[in-house]
């Protein structure tokens, strides 16, 4: 029998423990966004930790700025930054207020709202690929700047981003490896976690250095 997914929000105590076990722990779990268009909800099949002061790749490494302030906040938050001048990206905000550790979204199974997702990613080639990627998976839930700092842990739909309990993945299914593109001695960390075998996981790609004009 195939357990039914839980709709209960994950508590704030889910995200107030060290990221290297939030993060594995995130893995099939429901992000839910509700929206005027209708809700759209996807089960998370990959994620990256950043460990704050600890971790030369994390945004938080060298001190807050007006970007960052977020991940320094209440666990449970969500952090979005815009990269490459055009892609939005989702982060959970994990540990204790100060410690600015968190969780990239990266993949995940859009299950509900599919239709509302295909219009946002018309250049998906089909459902395994509307959120296969941080910037895809932001793009496909509609999130952009607008969130970050939204309480995706608070009660009673307050908030129009929320994570439920979903499924929580066996630890025999969950892999884990080197962040995608990830430079420096950061590049060295195995925090990408993802589910075995899930065609919506992303593919690997490591840091490639900017060639300088010649």
């Amino acid at each position: 029998m195939i357990a039914t997914p839980d709709r209960t929000p994950l508590p704030r105590k889910f995200f107030d423990r060290p990221v290297l076990e939030v993060a594995p722990d995130l893995l099939g779990r429901t992000l839910v966004h509700s929206t005027p268009d209708g809700p759209i909800a996807l089960r998370l099949t990959e994620v990256e930790a950043y460990d704050g002061p600890n971790d030369p790749g994390s945004h938080a490494y060298r001190g807050r700025t007006a970007r960052n302030a977020v991940m320094f906040g209440p666990p449970g938050h969500v952090y979005v930054y815009f990269t490459y001048g055009m892609w939005f990206c989702m982060n959970l905000v994990c540990g204790p207020e100060d410690r600015a550790a968190g969780v990239l979204l990266r993949a995940g199974e859009i299950i509900e709202g599919a239709e509302l997702a295909r219009t946002r990613r018309l250049s998906a080639r089909d459902d395994k690929e509307l959120a296969k990627g941080p910037a895809r998976l932001a793009t496909a839930l509609g999130v952009d700047r607008s969130f970050d700092g939204t309480d995706a842990c608070a009660p009673d739909d307050a908030s129009p981003l929320r994570i439920l309990g979903g499924t929580a993945v066996p630890a025999h299914q969950v892999r884990n490896g080197p962040r995608t593109g990830v430079a420096g001695e950061g590049a060295v960390h195995p925090w990408r976690f993802w589910i075995a075998d899930d065609p919506t996981v992303s593919p690997y790609r490591a840091h490639v250095p900017k060639r300088r004009r010649s």
